[in-house]
């Protein structure tokens, strides 16, 4: 090496490029690497792992550098070992149309490719708020035990316990519990086809509370949680909507003009609604997001899903 060239490795932190790798890049992993690239894109290089050839394309025409692989295969991800300084989890545990286990093997492998070699500086893991379970339309912060009522939600928890498990490597781990996710451009982002299709909500005395975050908030938040993350933290990330379903419904139909969805009983539903839709009926709570606001420091541009649902917000989505 020339004399004049100083080995990467004795650059002060300050100079060094950061690497970042997002694990399932899908809508909202390309809204954090929007965030990500465009205002620090002299210290970050981004990286994501697909096992899709079809995506390879897109990720670089959003400068973002392919890694192929599948965490359904261990050995395709061995190349992620010590690749990255900083990683976003977003990939969510296997359907369950592939059993009911409740583990996810993906996180799992993950979490040990991670710890050979040099571990990741920092982790933010995209979990869901399905893990606290019903809670009886309560208020609910990070400090509520788990209770997941499914196994999807337990499957969330088992992640969520590899995640921390990986910060005893030393990785700062944050841990964002995610509740339902909305955009006017994001596909299937809005209740529009749901009310075109006219399928009914709960009668008001039987109504649960839901919670809503928008795309764009939620990519911030990812963004904000890898640089000021606390270690081994919980998050919630939600807006500050405080409504039930049903209302939820009744408020988009009158964004869109369209009539407002039927009304039914528990009892109604439990016979007319997929079992899907129904386990989305049998949890309520809402959701305390004080330490998102005070520990990543997050402003919500779409505080409430009224300025979310907005067909004019798509406009400034990223």
């Amino acid at each position: 090496m020339p004399s004049n060239q100083t080995p990467l490795g004795a650059l002060p932190a300050r100079f060094r490029r950061q690497r970042v790798l997002i694990v399932g890049c899908g809508d909202v992993g390309l809204r954090t690497a929007g965030q990500l690239g465009a205002p620090q894109s002299q210290r970050v290089r981004l990286m994501a792992l697909t096992s899709s050839p079809e995506r390879v394309r897109l990720l670089r025409a959003c400068g973002i550098t392919p890694l192929q692989g599948d965490l359904d295969d261990a050995a395709s991800i061995r190349r992620l070992a010590g690749i990255a300084h900083r990683v976003i989890h977003l990939a969510p545990p296997p359907s369950e149309r592939r059993g009911d286990s409740e583990h996810d093997p993906r996180t799992q492998a993950l979490g040990r490719v991670l710890r050979l070699r040099t571990p990741p500086q920092a982790l933010v893991y995209g979990s869901t708020t399905g893990v606290y379970g019903d809670c009886a339309g309560a208020r609910v912060d990070e400090t509520r035990a788990v209770k997941p009522h499914t196994p999807r939600a337990q499957r969330r928890v088992d992640a969520e316990t590899a995640m921390r498990f990986l910060g005893r490597s030393g990785v700062r781990v944050s841990v964002l519990r995610i509740p339902g996710i909305y955009a006017p451009d994001r596909e299937g982002g809005t209740p529009r086809e749901r009310l075109l299709k006219g399928t009914p909500v709960l009668v008001p005395k039987e109504d649960v509370y839901t919670n809503h975050i928008h795309a764009t908030d939620l990519a911030r938040a990812c963004a904000a949680a890898l640089w000021r993350g606390k270690p081994q933290r919980v998050v919630n990330v939600n807006d500050d909507t405080d409504l039930k379903m049903g209302d939820y419904f009744d408020l988009a139909a009158g964004l869109y003009g369209l009539p407002k969805p039927p009304r039914i009983s528990r009892q109604d539903a439990n016979t007319a609604l997929p079992l899907m839709l129904l386990s989305f009926m049998n949890e309520s709570r809402r959701l305390d997001n004080t330490r998102m606001k005070q520990e990543l420091r997050l402003t919500l541009r779409y505080p409430h899903v009224r300025e979310g649902l907005s067909p004019q917000s798509a406009l400034f989505g990223n």
